[in-house]
């Protein structure tokens, strides 16, 4: 038996003083007949959440299982128990089996038109057989699917949609209809007014949020997962693109330098916001707390902040946070994260399925 004493955040206001794990599994009472095996104390948050990660490719594609598990590994040592996998190239059901690995939610294998985005990411498409496919990742992944919303069209020389509206009202009236919600990789402004009136759940990035869009993400409830460590590196993109592209090059900066205030507009108007880092494309895993700290510096309050990477990020995704009889899957501070966040690089302890898990 496990015990964990000291501030235990069952929510941002609810606050316990000690809870017990027991059979991997969470206890508020006091147990009177098992011996106490182990005690942490702290600050205890239920695991962090990256809710837009890829577990199992890089920059490349797919890779082979020994380097998706080290991804996994780093993900869980820097608190991250539950990852939604945004889109990969590998079958990571293998994970599944593993007890010390965090849990993922998958979105099966990103959607794209031909020579649309990343090579060995995507299945390459036309738009006639979106749905088809859509119903076909659906079925394979967790609950999502992943559509690329926009890309660079080298014809334009800009960012510019993938899909008609007709083919997405289809295909996301087909991921509704097998229980599936959808979410789709959007830079761009001009990309977002067909995709939120087909009906999409969730918009990865978000930078072309503008303000005569934001009423319709509050009004229908699209979430937004604004990656904002991945868009730090919109200069550097622009940089390499802009002598055959200028046009783009000077629209990835735009995007930059507004990313804060759009972000923060969208908080301002109750549209729901939730952390992701894009791990495992170009960026390293492990930037759950970087990507909370760059939420506090959008301008969104720290407790919010928080609650993106835990309470509401784990309801929105329909798991448990820290509750009797839930999975014990939490993580030790040695300070409030609540009143600063910057406690979020440094876990004291990871538990995992009731297991602390080596440091």
């Amino acid at each position: 038996m496990l015990h964990v004493k000291g501030r235990v955040l069952v929510g941002p206001e609810d606050v316990r003083d000690e809870m017990w794990v027991i059979g991997g599994r969470i206890t508020f009472e006091r147990p009177t007949s098992l011996a106490v095996d182990a005690t942490l104390e702290g600050w205890v948050l239920p695991g962090l959440v990256d809710a837009h990660c890829h577990v199992g490719i890089d920059a490349h594609g797919a890779v082979d299982a020994p380097t998706a598990e080290r991804q996994a590994i780093t993900d869980r040592d820097a608190g991250a128990l539950l990852l939604r996998d945004a889109g990969s190239a590998a079958d990571t059901r293998w994970i599944d089996g593993r007890e010390d690995l965090p849990r993922l939610i998958r979105a099966g294998r990103h959607l794209a038109r031909p020579k649309r985005y990343i090579r060995n990411y995507a299945h390459e498409i036309e738009p006639g057989d979106l749905t088809a496919f859509v119903i076909q990742e659906a079925r394979r992944g967790d609950g999502w699917v992943k559509l690329v919303g926009d890309w660079i069209d080298r014809d334009t020389g800009d960012l510019a949609p993938l899909w008609p509206k007709d083919a997405l009202q289809a295909a996301i009236a087909a991921a509704h209809a097998e229980g599936a919600r959808v979410t789709a990789h959007c830079f761009a402004e001009n990309s977002l007014p067909d995709l939120v009136e087909a009906g999409i759940d969730c918009i990865e990035h978000a930078t072309g949020l503008t303000e005569d869009l934001i009423p319709l993400f509050a009004e229908r409830g699209v979430a937004i997962v604004p990656t904002l460590v991945n868009i730090a590196t919109f200069p550097g993109i622009a940089d390499q693109a802009g002598a055959k592209f200028p046009t783009y090059a000077a629209h990835m900066r735009a995007l930059h330098a507004n990313r804060y205030a759009t972000v923060r507009a969208a908080y301002d108007a109750g549209i729901p916001i939730f952390v992701g880092t894009d791990a495992g494309g170009s960026l390293p895993h492990g930037l759950v707390a970087d990507e909370v700290a760059e939420l506090v510096a959008a301008g969104i309050p720290a407790r919010d902040a928080l609650s993106a990477a835990c309470w509401s990020a784990r309801r929105w995704l329909g798991r448990d946070a820290i509750a009797e009889g839930a999975s014990a899957d939490v993580v030790v501070y040695s300070a409030d994260p609540r009143a600063d966040v910057g406690v979020l690089a440094d876990p004291r302890a990871v538990v995992l399925r009731g297991t602390v898990m080596p440091r």
